[in-house]
């Protein structure tokens, strides 16, 4: 395996982002997001909301690298309040120390080499040091590896559920929750 590295994101960085979203979505996640949701990717919308999110303030975009090849990428920052309110609209008394994984992709191909447990551990230390003490993040309720990958993390579902609707289906999301303490094992 080459050098595998993780390393924020800069703006040039947004076409390659857009491409992993592209086909991650495509390979693992059409039958889950449905066909049109995942055919409506528009390419040129894609980079321009990665750069966008690369540049918005608060937010760190984080890359995951194997030797030449960008391989996955997570994207953290301080929980919005409606991402972080209990079912009732209450805010818990750490609001405002709750951080939001936004999303966390590794394309298959690239799967099972260590790169999500780099990504998450990256960003949980940079969210620390921003002064966040516990994360969340949002999966698919039939998405088993993420919800695995976040399990083996030390993350559980708090009980929170959410429905989207793609525009093909409605997806089914629990909310994970978990500690920022991550440290990579060899």
């Amino acid at each position: 395996m080459a050098a595998a590295e993780v390393r924020p994101a800069v703006v040039s960085d947004a076409p390659e982002i857009a491409r992993i979203q592209r086909d991650t979505w495509k390979s693992a996640y059409t039958e889950l997001l449905g066909e049109a949701a995942v055919a409506g990717l528009d390419v040129a919308e894609l980079e321009k909301t990665w750069a966008e999110t690369i540049e918005y303030p608060g937010t760190r975009v984080f890359l995951a690298t194997e030797g030449e090849f960008t391989v996955g990428f997570c994207v953290a920052g301080q929980a919005p309040e409606s991402e972080v309110s209990t079912a009732d609209g209450s805010l818990p008394d750490d609001a405002s120390t709750t951080a939001l994984i936004a999303s966390l992709l590794v394309e298959p191909r690239w799967g099972r080499r260590g790169h999500a447990g780099r990504l998450l551990a990256n960003a949980s230390a940079w969210l620390r040091e921003d002064g966040a003490t516990r994360g969340i993040s949002w999966v698919a309720q039939t998405d088993h590896a993420s919800l695995g990958f976040f399990r083996r993390a030390g993350w559980s579902p708090d009980g929170t559920v959410r429905i989207l609707d793609t525009g093909s289906t409605n997806v089914r999301e629990v909310r994970l929750t978990g500690g920022l303490d991550l440290e990579l094992t060899p």
